[in-house]
């Protein structure tokens, strides 16, 4: 069963607002940090950004890297640091020393006849680890955090050590999601809020790379002696397993769904990584 592939999008109120904040103060800035999902840097990578920034150097972290298939992480640093004006650096989750090696990069971006203080600007989609990558920065907790999309909602600046003054941005989409396939990824990882979206839809294109690409992980991660060709009955076999039944017997379609999300989310079917560049 295919998804339908046109229904995703979300750009709330505050998502527009933000775009009109960041406009205001770029003039300010003499860097970008766009931080990405490093499970899907493709459609992580937020065309307003690119908008925005102009000719200002930017700095992507692919954030999350220890969730993502490292092979493909380092297929996607070379790509990106083949680009003018472009430094990436993986980035796990609770990896220390990311300051001094962000400031490292920093200094290498920035002209030296710029101002003493740097003034960067942290950019990217929900949900990317944005907000604990600012408290990671900081040494301190300032920015909010959570594993949903939309915690951060108005900008902040933010110093770490004495050259660097961040400003953390609110996390945004645009509008239109193209290709068609970006805002199933989105969802998938998370950067979607779970509310505007049908978790047994995305479920299913969960479930469809995982049977094409990692049939053996699904496999033994479910306890399933034989993985279904088709959607639908691998969520029915995961919710079996799982002992999801309603009265009758009937599989908890919706509950295997939402099973399936949050071990993809949390990592627990192994590092992957939704696309790669020679996708």
């Amino acid at each position: 069963m295919a998804a339908d592939t046109s229904r995703i999008n979300w750009f709330p109120g505050h998502m527009a607002t933000a775009r009109k904040e960041i406009k205001k103060v770029m003039g300010k800035v003499h860097l970008v940090i766009e931080v990405l999902d490093a499970r899907i840097p493709f459609s992580s990578e937020n065309p307003l950004v690119s908008e925005l920034r102009r000719d200002r150097p930017v700095v992507q972290i692919l954030n999350k890297s220890d969730l993502a298939d490292p092979y493909i992480t380092e297929q996607w640093l070379a790509v990106i640091n083949s680009r003018s004006g472009v430094k990436a650096i993986a980035h796990q989750q609770h990896q220390p020393k990311l300051a001094q090696r962000l400031l490292s990069v920093v200094r290498e971006m920035v002209p030296s006849k710029a101002p003493k203080r740097t003034v960067a600007m942290i950019m990217g989609i929900p949900n990317v680890g944005k907000s604990t990558l600012v408290n990671a920065l900081s040494g301190r907790t300032i920015a909010k955090t959570g594993n949903k999309p939309a915690v951060t909602q108005h900008q902040q600046r933010i110093q770490v050590g004495k050259d660097l003054a961040l400003l953390d941005t609110p996390g945004f989409l645009w509008h239109k999601l193209t290709p068609r396939e970006c805002g199933y990824r989105l969802a998938v990882t998370g950067a979607i809020s779970d509310r505007v979206v049908d978790a047994e839809d995305i479920a299913y294109f969960a479930a469809r790379f995982l049977m094409d690409r990692h049939s053996d992980r699904l496999g033994s991660h479910y306890g399933l002696d034989e993985v279904p060709d088709r959607e639908d009955l691998l969520l029915e076999a995961i919710g079996r397993r799982r002992g999801l039944l309603r009265k009758g017997g009937v599989v908890d379609v919706e509950r295997a769904a939402k099973i399936l999300l949050t071990d993809l989310r949390a990592g627990r079917l192994g590092p992957l990584s939704f696309e790669s560049p020679g996708d």
